[in-house]
C-alpha cells in the first residue's frame, strides 16, 4: 500500500510530525520532490530536529529512508544532516536516487543574485537555489547524480555550464566569474562523499510494490505552492501535489491508495504573495507567537510566519488538487485563546461573493467573508482521546470537514509525536 502525505495550503502545515508518526508504519518513506527550500520540524524522544533533505522517516531505524528522482538534492545540506542525526545517536537506512538532480553551489549564488536584481518585484524566495535548479534540469543542462561519478564527460559538462554562466554573472549582475577547475572538483568531492547511498530509487521501490511493502510518499510545501495549480508565480518550482508522487518516484501513479492531506486549524504562511485571511500587528503576533512548539517561525529561513484565521476556501482547494482522500488537523491547541474564531467560507470579490479559489490576480483582490464559531478557551494539550475534547472543539472539526469536503481522521494538538487524537467516527 502507498500513501502520500502533502500539504493542503501554502506549506508549513505540519507534515513533519504527521510523516514521522506514519513512518513507524512503514518499511519505507520516500521524499519525491522539492529540496532544501522548505524544513519539516519534528520533536520525538531523541530531541527537537528540523529536516530539510533527510526523509523524515529517518528516526525509524528498520524503515528504508528514500531521497527519490524529483528531488532537488542539495548534498552540503544532504551531508550536514547526515551528521546532524548520526551526532544524535541516529541510526537510520537512507538511499538517494542516482537520478536525482544535483543543486549546484552556482545555483544557490544565481538565486540570490536574481532576487537582489529584482528588488520590490522579488518572488520571496529562500534564495535556496531552487529556481535556478529547476531551470537548468528542464533546459536540460542540470547535473543527475550519477553524473558526478564519470570524470571526463563532468569535466567537459561543467566547462560548457561555465561559458555561458560567466557570461550573466559578468554582464547581467557584475559579479566574479565561475571557477571551471573549482566547480569540477566540487561536484567530484559531492560525488565521493554520497557515493555509499546512492541507486537506482525506482527498481527498489518497484521491488517493495511488488512484495507488498507500506510505502509512505512525503511531499514538501503545499497545493497553493504548486507550479501548475497554485499562487502563480509565488509558488515553488516543482509540483508540490500528491500526482507527482508517481513521477518524482518513478512508481505506477495507480498503486497510491491514500493521499493524507495536512492543513493547521489556522492559516500560515512563508513568502511572498496573496494571503486572503492574514491578520496583522498586534493580533498576529498574539497567534504567532503561540503558534507550533517555538512559535510561527520558519524551519528553513527563521522568518516570521504570516498568519492568520482558517481558509476554507483555500483549503477545499487544496484537498481538491491533492486528490486528499482524508485530512488531518494541526496545531489545534493553539486556538484555545480564543473567545471566537473566525472561519473564511468565502471571498468577495468586487462585491461577488465566491467559494471557488481563483487565479492569483482575483485572490489579490479577495476580501474574506468570515463566520464565526464558539471558542473553547481553555488549554487543550495533552488530551489525546477525542471524546474528551470539549464540544467547541467537536464543532469546529466538523465544521472544517464540512467546508472542506474532506473526513479528518487525525488532530494534532500539540507538536510532540505521541499529541495526537485518531477519530474513529
Amino acid at each position: 500500500m502507498i500513501r502520500a502525505i502533502v500539504g493542503a495550503n501554502w506549506g508549513d502545515e505540519g507534515k513533519g510530525k504527521i510523516t514521522d508518526i506514519c513512518a513507524a508504519d512503514s518499511d519505507v518513506v520516500v521524499r519525491f520532490q522539492g529540496g532544501s527550500n522548505a524544513g519539516h520540524t519534528i520533536i520525538n524522544e531523541h530531541g527537537k530536529f528540523s529536516l530539510h533533505q533527510l526523509p523524515s522517516g529517518i528516526f525509524h531505524p528498520e524503515t528504508l529512508n528514500i531521497i527519490a528522482n524529483g528531488v532537488a538534492l542539495n548534498i552540503d545540506y544532504l551531508l550536514k544532516e547526515i551528521a546532524y542525526v548520526e551526532n544524535a545517536g541516529i541510526k537510520f537506512n537512507l538511499m538517494v536516487s542516482n537520478r536525482a538532480g544535483v543543486l549546484a553551489p552556482y545555483h544557490v549564488l544565481l538565486d540570490e543574485l536574481e532576487e537582489e536584481r529584482l528588488g520590490d518585484r522579488k518572488f520571496g524566495s529562500t534564495k535556496s537555489g531552487i529556481a535556478p535548479f529547476y531551470s537548468d534540469k528542464y533546459a536540460k543542462v542540470g547535473f543527475q547524480v550519477w553524473e558526478l561519478f564519470e570524470e571526463e564527460y563532468l569535466k567537459d559538462k561543467v566547462t560548457g555550464i561555465c561559458d555561458k554562466l560567466n557570461i550573466i554573472l559578468e554582464h547581467l549582475y557584475k559579479r566574479e566569474k565561475l571557477d571551471p577547475e573549482k566547480l569540477y572538483e566540487t561536484l567530484r568531492g559531492y560525488g565521493e562523499k554520497i557515493a555509499p547511498y546512492t541507486g537506482d530509487t525506482s527498481e527498489v521501490l518497484n521491488k517493495a510494490i511488488k512484495e507488498g511493502k507500506t510505502i509512505l510518499m512525503e511531499g514538501q510545501l503545499g497545493a497553493l505552492r504548486d507550479i501548475d495549480h497554485g499562487i502563480y508565480p509565488y509558488v515553488t518550482s516543482s509540483s508540490t501535489l500528491a500526482g507527482y508522487a508517481s513521477v518524482g518516484a518513478g512508481i505506477p501513479p495507480y498503486e497510491i491508495k491514500d493521499v493524507i492531506a495536512i492543513t493547521k486549524a489556522y492559516s500560515s504562511s512563508v513568502g511572498e504573495g496573496p494571503f486572503v485571511t492574514e491578520l496583522f500587528d498586534e493580533e498576529a503576533e498574539e497567534l504567532r507567537k503561540r503558534g507550533g512548539d517555538a512559535g510561527e517561525y520558519g524551519a528553513t529561513t527563521g522568518r516570521p510566519r504570516r498568519v492568520g484565521f482558517f481558509d476554507a476556501v483555500a483549503t477545499r482547494y487544496g484537498c481538491k488538487v491533492q486528490g486528499a482522500t482524508e485530512l488531518v488537523i494541526t496545531c489545534l491547541d493553539v486556538l484555545g485563546y480564543l473567545d471566537e474564531i473566525p472561519v473564511c467560507i468565502g471571498y468577495d470579490i468586487d462585491g461577488e461573493i465566491t467559494k471557488d479559489f481563483p487565479v492569483t490576480s482575483n485572490v489579490y483582490k479577495a476580501k474574506p467573508v468570515y463566520t464565526k464559531l464558539p471558542g473553547w478557551k481553555q488549554d487543550i494539550r495533552g488530551i489525546k482521546e477525542y471524546d474528551k475534547l470539549p464540544p467547541q472543539v467537536h464543532d469546529y472539526i466538523k465544521f472544517i470537514e464540512k467546508e472542506t469536503n474532506t473526513k479528518i481522521k487525525m488532530v494534532s494538538n500539540g507538536p510532540r509525536r505521541d499529541e495526537i487524537i485518531y477519530i474513529n467516527e
